[in-house]
């Protein structure tokens, strides 16, 4: 049985939101459905999609577990994003955090080193 993710995070201005998004994925959008989402398609079959709900907007709290940890948060950096908070569990697994302009989280974690 074949299943695709989809995981959605609402946000007030839309415009600003795509570029945070590209800045932080690193591309554009894999499609656009229509005038108020964006979908990125971050592994097969496996989607994070923005969508304009501004009174929904600011509740999002995702994390993608990577294997690249390191060099993904370098990546970040070289576009112009600083992590929220960065953690560091008792047994070693780190999880660096960013914040959208509406307050929605977006969590990447690594193995430890």
């Amino acid at each position: 049985m074949a299943i695709d993710l989809f995981a959605g995070i609402s946000v007030a201005d839309y415009a600003a939101a795509l570029a945070w998004y590209e800045r932080l994925f690193g591309s554009p959008p894999a499609f656009l459905p229509n005038d108020t989402e964006a979908v990125w398609e971050l592994a097969e079959h496996r989607y994070v999609y923005v969508e304009h709900r501004p009174g929904h907007a600011g509740h999002a709290m995702h994390t993608l577990f990577v294997d690249d940890l390191d060099a993904r948060v370098a990546g970040i950096a070289e576009r112009g994003l600083r992590p929220w908070q960065r953690e560091t569990y008792a047994n070693g697994v780190r999880k660096i955090v960013y914040r959208d302009p509406d307050g929605n989280e977006m969590g990447f974690g690594g193995a430890p080193v």
